[in-house]
């Protein structure tokens, strides 16, 4: 498994791409591969999980959809993930670049950027194939890197002026 060969493989089709077909193609993507293969796949997304595991994501994620759960986080940075590798390595480095997205997965007409269960599905078919679960990978620290964002609705205006604006609250 090649960096390029994951990117190629996990990035969505289009930026409005549903959850629900996002992992059918990852899922018939995966299927062909070998165990080690898979396992190799796995290592990779549980990498880029821990990569965008920060305050300053999470912020975003706030602004965007209220998401205050580790478990809408997790599915949050499944969704970064899915956005292909250039848009995510941007929202690394700047969150607000978000905004930029020209369009968002949408559920009851409401930007809702989350895949669930993407990060689980190589090892889903590994443990059908072999009745063995792949060793389990942390998706990221007790705590997120970098200073808890603050909720309060100025501070968020001022570090994400461009999500605030698309997503008023």
């Amino acid at each position: 498994m090649t960096e390029e060969l994951y990117w190629q493989w996990v990035t969505r089709t289009t930026p409005g791409q549903d959850q629900g077909s996002l992992a059918a193609q990852l899922r018939t993507r995966l299927q062909d591969l070998g165990n080690e293969e898979l396992a190799a796949f796995d290592k990779w997304f549980g990498q880029q999980m821990r990569r965008c595991y920060h305050w300053d994501l999470w912020g975003a994620a706030y602004v965007i959809t209220g998401c205050d759960t580790d478990y809408g986080f997790a599915e949050f940075r499944c969704f970064l993930i899915s956005l292909g590798q250039a848009r995510f390595e941007a929202a690394l480095a700047e969150p607000d670049s978000l905004a930029a997205l020209e369009a968002w997965p949408l559920m009851d007409e409401y930007a809702y950027p989350f895949v669930e269960d993407y990060d689980l599905i190589a090892g889903q078919l590994y443990e059908e194939r072999t009745g063995h679960e792949l060793p389990f990978v942390p998706s990221g620290q007790a705590k997120p890197v970098g200073k808890q964002f603050s909720n309060r609705p100025k501070d968020l205006r001022r570090q994400y002026p461009r999500l605030a604006a698309m997503f008023p609250f």
